[in-house]
């Protein structure tokens, strides 16, 4: 489980990038790489969704763990 925290990690680390290259710059690096509306930058965005829902799982064993 460990590993699947860490690659969802990443994956929620590249989506903030990607929010915060749109915020500042108004680039979307992942539709620059895979086309707008592509099925590959439709995955991405997917994966990156089921990544910070994974990771809010972190945030709950942390809590618990504090108890």
């Amino acid at each position: 489980m460990e590993t699947l925290q860490k690659i969802c990690l990443v994956l929620t680390i590249i989506g903030a990038i990607n929010w915060g290259l749109i915020g500042f710059f108004d680039i979307d690096l992942v539709a620059t790489i895979f086309g707008d509306y592509t099925l590959m930058s439709r995955i991405v965005y997917i994966l990156v969704g089921f990544a910070g829902l994974i990771n809010i799982g972190i945030l709950f064993n942390h809590i618990s763990s504090e108890k």
